[in-house]
């Protein structure tokens, strides 16, 4: 498709960025499937975009033909039925805006098809939560573009896919449970901002860039179907969790927020188990960075770390920035890397430290040579953030990929 000068002049573009989330408390099981209904309130942690984000650039132009979006350089099935949900509804609200007069965006374009171009700066499904970010960015950049409210986006994106919602905020998010049929009321909001607890440190810990061998989606199917133990979690566990963690944050209180969010994820992968037939996310070096933690603080004899791991085996790490060098410098040890020093810690940078003969002879395990491929070392960060400098966009004046926004 040519397009001339006067073509390019209709072109409207958006580009923006958001962020990937890390539940505390976990989300797992709908009591609606087509809303994305959640049967648990979560929440969780923001992680900042210079580490991990995606980015997306929307153009819409009445020459274009019909939707189409590229994800990671590939083209892919538009007709999604949640990408066509996301799409629709946004649409939606903006007609309705330019029904009742208040819309500030050119909304004739609202009818017009558009390109989506979406790039992850880290592996997708490898037990990152791709699919929050990917959605809450695809949904902030069609309501810059079509002019929509952001307080409904969040119910627009928990459509996309739920974890989506809480990727709108940044820092300390909760996506609550609701109780309304219709699912108005299940919403994220913050709890707290990205700033609010700047000694709160994270790392992940990466041991496997390999797609997860069951999704999100149908496991969580397969629990809500078997799981006894998941309706337990719902009804019981989860309600007084929320308000503790949601205290212990507040409070800035670590030992209690590492306990909490520790045993929220070992509940978690439990009901995996006593789903039918039973689901594993976790593998060998899932446990032995499991048992290390346990070994590390009870050698300090209080919790300063504290991990959680999602639908696959990449831990995530919670602790502050004075314990930060040394629980390094304690993964190195027993997890020596193939790589020389500078490559296997990526992102914020970390001081070295030393570690004693005691502490080493204490934690008492064997060296895993090459178990954990490299870290991510990161903290809280921003929600979704527009993108100002057009040579930023993924999408060429063309509307087509920019070649750097496309693989081979």
């Amino acid at each position: 498709m040519n397009m001339t000068e006067n073509d390019k002049q209709s072109l409207s573009m958006v580009t923006c960025t958001a962020p990937v989330n890390i539940a505390v408390i976990k989300y797992w099981g709908k009591r609606d499937e087509d809303l994305i209904l959640p049967i648990n309130s979560s929440l969780s942690i923001t992680l900042h975009q210079d580490q991990l984000k995606t980015t997306t650039t929307i153009a819409c132009s009445r020459n274009f033909q019909q939707d189409r979006i590229w994800l990671n350089g590939k083209e892919e099935d538009i007709s999604n039925p949640r990408l066509q949900s996301c799409l629709q509804e946004i649409r939606r609200f903006s007609r309705k805006r330019r029904n009742s007069g208040d819309s500030t965006s050119d909304v004739s374009s609202v009818s017009h098809k558009v390109h989506i171009c979406s790039v992850n700066n880290f592996p997708t499904a490898a037990g990152l939560a791709s699919s929050a970010s990917g959605y809450a960015c695809l949904v902030y950049t069609l309501s810059q573009l079509f002019g929509v409210e952001s307080e409904q986006l969040s119910a627009v994106a928990r459509q996309g896919s739920g974890s989506a919602c809480r990727s709108l905020y940044g820092g300390f998010v909760q996506w609550k449970l609701g109780e309304q049929l219709d699912g108005k009321d299940s919403l994220a909001e913050q709890v707290e901002s990205e700033s609010f607890w700047p000694e709160l440190r994270i790392l992940i810990l990466v041991v496997s860039a390999e797609q997860k061998s069951v999704g999100s989606t149908s496991g969580m199917h397969t629990s809500v179907e078997t799981s006894q133990l998941l309706k337990y979690r719902a009804d019981v566990v989860v309600p007084s969790r929320m308000e503790k963690m949601i205290r212990v944050i507040r409070e800035r209180d670590f030992p209690a927020f590492g306990e909490l969010t520790m045993k929220d994820s070992n509940q978690f992968h439990a009901i995996c188990l006593d789903t039918y037939p039973p689901i594993f996310y976790l593998n060998n070096m899932s446990h032995r960075i499991i048992s290390l933690v346990h070994h590390y603080n009870q050698y300090y004899g209080e919790t300063r770390v504290a991990y959680t791991f999602d639908a696959g085996p990449n831990a995530v790490i919670y602790t502050l920035q004075d314990h930060l060098p040394e629980f390094v410098q304690v993964v190195r040890h027993f997890f020596p890397p193939e790589v020389n020093g500078e490559e296997f810690v990526k992102g914020l940078p970390v001081c070295s430290a030393d570690l004693s003969e005691e502490l080493k002879r204490d934690i008492n395990m064997e060296p895993t040579p090459k178990g954990i491929r490299y870290i991510i070392s990161t903290k809280a960060g921003p929600g979704p953030c527009v993108v100002k400098d057009p040579n930023h966009h993924l999408l060429g004046a063309d509307g087509l990929p920019k070649k750097s926004a496309i693989s081979d």
